[in-house]
């Protein structure tokens, strides 16, 4: 019988990772500090693992192996992998300046997909900014002269941020998260990075990372990014709020706001993933009821139905 799974998310320790996940949004570990903790998660770089039924254990991806296309839908069916990764980030310092490829070179060069991915700001520091793009068109020459010379920022598109901000980030755009920022990040299921700029920073064994300019300049693109489109207004009712953040080829993106009860229905379209950002709820279904604490993670399979959420906060609902 199909019901809703509770996921227990893999976390990355990344050197610009800070304590946030484990002291706010509920991550058990006996890491020092957290840059990632993968919400819903089927790559070979990490697993979520079913926490609850009798599925309790299990990795996510065999469990959707074993139930089929039924799990995850008609639209996720389409790919030949499961099509998204969704993280919860803690930059508590800057990223590195980064790009990622698109489906074709980086199938062609890598062996798995691209990565498109969207960014939902969930919370930060005064005065935090992030990386989108570059701030005038450039020449590929002028880029790798400014990535060796070490004046790249001085052609990056430097947005300052709040709360409740979002950024489709498409294959091909240069980018990086500011410290200070938590981020809820829904994306291709890919884990290929090109890395062009960091700050000097040496790993835990003493060596500068890795930068990967040649692949980069492959797929970069040399224009400056549109500005983020507006947000559509909220879409009140009785006892929530809601609107559409996102909807690309590859996801979309609703947010709630709760007060109250949510009814919400899984069709035959696509399965549903939750990651509870504030509050405290309780998940309602056929099966009974699961309490869903900041930083929860759900997967409702497809076409299982009815169930409700109630209590007060805010999650992130996503559809492929």
């Amino acid at each position: 019988m199909l019901y809703p799974l509770l996921l227990k998310a893999p976390l990355k320790d990344y050197i610009w990772g800070g304590k946030k996940l484990k002291t706010e949004y509920n991550k058990k570990t006996e890491l020092e500090n957290v840059a990632e903790s993968w919400e819903l998660a089927c790559h070979r770089d990490g697993h979520s693992i079913i926490l609850n039924g009798e599925a309790s254990g299990m990795e996510l991806e065999r469990y959707i192996a074993a139930k089929g296309d039924r799990v995850v839908g008609a639209h996720a069916a389409r790919f030949s992998y499961f099509p998204i990764l969704i993280k919860l980030l803690d930059s508590a310092q800057d990223l590195s300046v980064q790009v990622h490829p698109d489906n074709d070179y980086a199938l062609r060069v890598e062996g798995e997909y691209g990565k498109t991915e969207f960014w939902y700001v969930v919370d930060c520091e005064p005065g935090a900014s992030l990386i989108y793009g570059l701030n005038r068109e450039v020449t590929r020459d002028e880029l790798r002269q400014r990535i060796e010379d070490k004046t790249l920022l001085e052609v990056c598109n430097r947005v300052p941020v709040k709360p409740g901000d979002a950024f489709l980030i498409e294959a091909g755009t240069l980018h990086s998260i500011g410290g200070g920022i938590t981020v809820a990040e829904i994306q291709q299921n890919s884990n290929t990075t090109y890395r062009v700029y960091d700050y000097g920073r040496l790993d835990k064994n003493g060596r500068p990372r890795e930068l990967h300019v040649d692949k980069a300049l492959d797929v970069v693109s040399l224009k400056p990014s549109p500005k983020p489109s507006a947000l559509p207004p909220n879409l009140f009712f009785a006892e929530y709020d809601m609107k559409q953040l996102v909807s690309c080829e590859y996801f979309t993106v609703h947010e709630f706001n709760l007060h109250g009860r949510c009814h919400l229905l899984s069709d035959r379209s696509s399965f549903q993933s939750i990651i509870v950002i504030d509050g405290l709820m309780e998940l309602e279904c056929r099966t009974g009821y699961e309490t869903l604490e900041k930083g929860a993670s759900v997967f409702v399979p497809a076409d299982y139905g009815e169930y409700w959420i109630r209590g007060n906060g805010k999650f992130l609902l996503t559809t492929v």
